[in-house]
């Protein structure tokens, strides 16, 4: 059943990254609350919405008569605080991850399907226009088949000491090549390594190895010297590259070819692809808003984030095996802890 009026929303958490909720579904005039535990929160969102409701109480949230609530709070308060909005009979968008455990992001699924609520999981990145454009080439052939992908978010900072380095930064990019391969992996291992902080990793690499062939890599640092934040497809036909940094997405017309029995490189142009100059947030926002009216669920919905999820807890276990290659693990198991 359709609204017949726009959505409210309320913002749970004004800090690091729920500032820019706030900011978003402000300009988009559908922020009606926004609630923060602490002053300095506060004063942040008093100042990007004037038109919103500031509040400490977290309860105040569920108690309002807001459509939808964003949850952008530390991780492992996730499935506490979505959990909470869903039995308020509130439609919910959580940061990433949904939750620590399969078994939890499960339950919130669950609970979004019995109570006919909106579950949706912020993983910016499949809204980000070039990594649109890039699924459709991908899917329209202009790679050929995929071969191989890798991704690279490497940066010197933000150190957590609530999770560690494959659960804060790898969310990311695992949904993004979950999303062009259009399935989940067979196989996930990970290895990692601890220097700043005892049980958390600073850096980990990820592998996963898909059923047609294809095999994944990622790797992930916030202690590195500098800045990338790259995603490259290897195809049969021609290659792929997306820096988020520069915001460029270039195709290669390069590849390998067999000749009289020995691979040869053919080495061609790479040609910038354009893309939509649209802020990847501002249309997750929307589409948030644009599920809570029409009640289809969004692109990241609850199940991709548990999709998402169950990869994450693979490669945890992985880490903590020093990389022992895993079938994906998922329902009936109680997952593992964050730290490695």
């Amino acid at each position: 059943m359709q609204k017949d009026r726009s959505p409210s929303i309320a913002v749970i958490g004004c800090g690091y990254w729920g500032k820019n909720l706030v900011r978003n579904f402000s300009k988009l005039n559908a922020l009606a609350l926004c609630c923060d535990a602490t002053p300095a929160g506060r004063a942040t969102a008093a100042e990007l919405a004037p038109e919103a409701t500031v509040v400490s109480d977290i309860r105040e949230a569920f108690e309002s008569e807001v459509d939808g609530v964003v949850i952008a709070t530390p991780a492992e308060t996730h499935y506490d605080l979505a959990r909470a909005a869903l039995e308020a009979g509130k439609d919910v968008f959580v940061e990433k991850p949904l939750a620590l455990t399969y078994e939890h992001g499960a339950t919130l699924v669950r609970l979004a399907e019995e109570n006919q609520r909106i579950l949706m999981v912020g993983h910016v990145l499949e809204y980000h226009p070039a990594i649109i454009k890039l699924h459709k080439l991908i899917h329209a052939d202009e790679l050929g088949d995929v071969r191989y992908i890798s991704s690279n978010r490497l940066n010197l900072g933000k150190v957590r000491r609530e999770e560690n380095i494959l659960w804060s930064f790898a969310p990311h990019d695992i949904a993004v090549i979950l999303r062009l391969m259009h399935g989940t992996p067979l196989q996930v291992s990970a290895h990692g390594g601890n220097y700043v902080q005892p049980n958390i990793a600073d850096v980990t690499i990820t592998h996963m190895l898909f059923d047609n062939g294809v095999r994944a890599h990622i790797y992930v640092s916030w202690l590195h010297p500098f800045k990338e934040q790259r995603l490259v497809v290897i195809g049969s036909k021609k290659m792929a590259s997306f820096d988020d940094v520069t915001k460029e997405l270039v195709l290669y017309d390069q590849r390998v070819e067999v000749h009289e029995g020995q691979p040869v490189p053919i080495k061609g142009a790479g040609e910038l692809v354009e893309f939509a100059n649209e802020e990847p947030l501002r249309l997750e926002c929307q589409a948030f808003l644009q599920s809570i009216q029409t009640r289809q669920p969004p692109l990241t919905d609850g199940k991709s984030g548990l999709r998402v999820l169950q990869v994450l807890q693979t490669a945890q276990k992985s880490l903590v095996t020093n990389g022992e290659p895993l079938a994906l693990s998922g329902a009936g198991e109680k997952g593992v802890a964050v730290s490695s």
